[in-house]
């Protein structure tokens, strides 16, 4: 008894010998293999070219050159690479603000370099687990920011294996590059989900240094130490082959990850705004607000903040690029920071 599925014999396992079982399991593979891409296929589809999926082996959308931010509509955009430690490059795409994009066309990046000092405040967004927003991007460069994208080891054309340590230190080594050449523009974090982990411990890095970020935004901030993380948020890393984890050990399973923003947020001693979605489906609102009152005791409810957006909106965990006003709270934010008082009013 057989059967043909998308040019492979599978045979009972009755009639099998070795070499047949051997087949059936490559078969199987590479049936998953295809599955996997037609589904990434769709999913590009459906979410259009405004999300670069930067954090999957095979890069979605599909045929998208991440050394080309100008064929995602950031046409003031360099794609840069810094060398975080030995052995570990990150490509970041960097954008100027809006006024400057005429000026900005054909220019390398000693002209980058030399544009930070410009007197505007810089972000430096550290995307989630699957990929980060070009809207965010464009929007913000409108609002006059400098913004920087960067993607941590193993995500998008960036090398190494991620590891919470070494995505620590990648958000170190692009806001230590940003400071030497920014004078004394305003530098915001902007951490999404994942990225919101790597924020907290990268501010308790540096706090330990003397150094205290100018703000940190948190949008759709997840608390370890409340929620159990079902899915190892690097085991894509290890799935080159998908389906490979069926038949060997996991080997994300030593790769541990912590991410104590509960406890992080205990240390920090700068500004904080969180945004969430009232029906994010992976991080409960009650959670975020239990960080929130976290946050607002260790410092006070005058340099923390929490926006909600109400559910209707349809924002969920990873929404909140799909419209402008989710960012006109940042932009208020900077607009107190730079005002250098402490007193928000952020509706």
């Amino acid at each position: 008894m057989k059967s043909t599925v998308l040019g492979c014999v599978w045979f009972s396992s009755k009639n099998s010998n070795a070499a047949t079982r051997t087949q059936d399991i490559v078969c199987r593979i590479m049936v998953s293999s295809l599955i996997t891409l037609f589904s990434l296929s769709l999913c590009s589809c459906f979410q259009g070219p405004l999300w670069a999926k930067k954090g999957l082996i095979v890069s979605v959308p599909f045929f998208v050159d991440l050394s080309r931010p100008a064929d995602l509509s950031l046409n003031h955009t360099i794609n840069m690479y810094l060398t975080s430690e030995e052995g570990i490059s990150l490509g970041v795409w960097y954008t100027v603000p809006e006024r400057r994009w005429k000026e900005a066309q054909g220019k390398d990046l000693a002209w980058y370099e030399n544009a930070l000092s410009d007197g505007s405040p810089v972000f430096i967004y550290l995307h989630g687990n699957t990929g980060t927003s070009v809207i965010c991007q464009q929007v913000l460069s409108a609002l006059g920011y400098h913004v920087l994208v960067p993607d941590y080891r193993g995500f998008g054309d960036s090398t190494g294996e991620p590891t919470e340590a070494g995505l620590t230190t990648d958000a170190l080594c692009v806001y230590n590059w940003v400071k030497a050449r920014s004078g004394n523009s305003l530098v915001v974090i902007w951490g999404h989900s994942l990225g919101t982990g790597v924020s907290t411990n990268t501010a308790v890095k540096l706090l330990a240094e003397g150094v205290v970020f100018d703000g940190v935004i948190l949008e759709a901030a997840f608390n370890s130490a409340r929620q159990k993380i079902p899915v190892h948020p690097f085991i894509w890393y290890y799935w080159k082959f998908p389906g490979i984890g069926s038949f060997f050990k996991a080997p994300w399973a030593e790769n541990k990850i912590v991410f104590p923003t509960e406890e992080n947020l205990k240390k920090m001693k700068n500004p904080i705004l969180f945004l969430h979605s009232e029906d994010d489906h992976m991080v409960p609102l009650p959670v975020v607000q239990q960080m929130y009152e976290v946050a607002a005791s260790a410092q006070n409810t005058e340099r923390v903040k929490l926006v909600t957006f109400e559910g209707s909106l349809g924002y969920l965990h990873n929404g909140l690029y799909r419209d402008a006003l989710p960012v006109v709270n940042p932009a208020v934010f900077v607009q107190n920071l730079l005002r250098s008082t402490v007193c928000w009013c952020i509706s």
